[in-house]
């Protein structure tokens, strides 16, 4: 893998971390107590600056009270581009509140097909 991919990797990781991290209103210092990490670090690997260990990932998620595989949900570019990714792409960037929602919507179309299909 060209340097180039892996610090992209390394960047787009730490924004999810950001992003996660800001979701469920905590500060760097928070996070980085919750952790056990520094705050200066904590900063670092939001700004793509420093890559993670393993040990450190498993840390970092700790403290964010999440899965390995929520922190990694959507990193990498979408390859599918059927109706599913492109739904994915429209929600991925968007604030937690805006996903419940559509989901909600979601459900609701869902279940007024059903009833329409029963009828």
């Amino acid at each position: 893998m060209p340097d180039e991919s892996k610090s992209e990797l390394v960047k787009r990781i730490g924004e999810r971390i950001r992003r996660l991290r800001k979701e469920m209103n905590l500060s760097q210092e928070q996070l980085a107590e919750r952790s056990g990490l520094h705050t200066n670090y904590v900063g670092q690997v939001e700004r793509g600056e420093k890559n993670l260990t393993l040990e450190t990932l498993e840390k970092v998620v700790g403290g964010l009270d999440i899965s390995l595989e929520e922190l990694f949900r959507y990193i990498g570019p979408m390859e599918q581009k059927d109706a599913l990714g492109q739904i994915i792409e429209l929600l991925v960037k968007r604030p937690s509140e805006d996903q419940k929602m559509a989901l909600s919507v979601l459900k609701s179309v869902m279940e007024w097909g059903e009833k329409k299909r029963n009828l």
